[in-house]
């Protein structure tokens, strides 16, 4: 049976905000999981810089590096035929200049196939996003806990939570779209302040950890899926316990190995009895032939 589903677009996001339909979103960094998540019609998928830590195990997102970003990238590509791709542009891969991530956020296009790729922080990164949308390549812009910047954050906590930083966060959003993002993503924020701001601004706002009122939801994969261990932040739903499953099937391997009930004659490729025999025989002349020959040069 062929899958009539179309490539999800940005028009067509668009069209999702207007029409009220909420939009699903995860992360994946590999194929198989971009592969099944595709399959189930999650509409956005993104390849985020939290490989770093769900996949690698650093202890931040900020050591992983662009090459290994694009190589995460294009397996996820080769698997998504109908969602939507965004590539999560890492530490000082944007920063230090408008020019530097005009070209990193290149290599993500022709390099790894992405869609569109996403880059965190609000006005001070306003000329970043027009110049990387200037040259042709859709931004989704991110403000609110933005974990590259954690240390200035004051570690992994929710912001947003008073009058003043939730007002910042508004004035971000609103750069965010000025410089011609086209969608926003807001992490770890009250939902009331979440939903001010998308009453101000006309993009797509997709929430992780912002409420409700947002035109959709992005989870990291790992989490809703247990395999992420290290802490669970209060936003996430888990969904199923991999880790308990795969930790079961693991021991259960390691007897079986161990008793020797496995392999199986069913997990073992035949030869004839025929052949066999044929082979006996072959490697039995070859003995006798070798013994000679020794029995020769003695």
């Amino acid at each position: 049976m062929t899958d009539e589903r179309k490539k999800i677009t940005i028009p067509h996001i668009n069209e999702m905000k207007r029409r009220g339909e909420k939009i699903s979103f995860l992360t994946a960094y590999d194929y198989p999981t971009a592969l099944l998540e595709d399959r189930a019609g999650i509409e956005m998928i993104l390849v985020g810089d939290s490989a770093a830590m769900c996949l690698l195990g650093h202890e931040t997102t900020l050591t992983i590096t662009m090459d290994e970003m694009i190589t995460l990238s294009r397996a996820v590509t080769r698997a998504a035929r109908y969602a939507f791709v965004i590539g999560d542009m890492p530490y000082m891969s944007y920063q230090p200049s408008d020019e530097t991530a005009v070209k990193n956020a290149g290599r993500f296009m022709a390099e790894a196939g992405v869609d569109a790729v996403k880059l965190e922080g609000g006005r001070r990164m306003a000329s970043r996003i027009e110049a990387i949308t200037d040259a042709g390549i859709p931004v989704m812009g991110h403000v609110g806990l933005t974990p590259q910047a954690y240390t200035q954050q004051g570690g992994l906590r929710s912001q947003g939570k008073d009058a003043d930083s939730a007002l910042r966060l508004i004035r971000d959003a609103e750069a965010v779209e000025k410089a011609g993002a086209f969608a926003l993503l807001i992490e770890a924020v009250p939902a009331e302040v979440a939903e001010l701001i998308k009453e101000r601004v006309s993009i797509p706002v997709l929430s992780i950890g912002a409420g409700g009122a947002c035109d959709g939801q992005l989870l990291i994969v790992h989490d809703i899926l247990g395999l992420f261990e290290a802490f669970t932040p209060r936003f996430v739903r888990r969904y199923a316990n991999l880790s308990e499953i795969m930790s079961e099937a693991f021991k259960s391997y390691r007897e079986e190995v161990r008793s020797g009930a496995f392999p199986g004659r069913e997990h073992q490729y035949p030869i004839s009895d025929e052949e066999l025999g044929a082979l006996r025989t072959s490697l039995e002349w070859s003995k006798k032939a070798a013994s000679r020959a020794k029995t020769r040069t003695a």
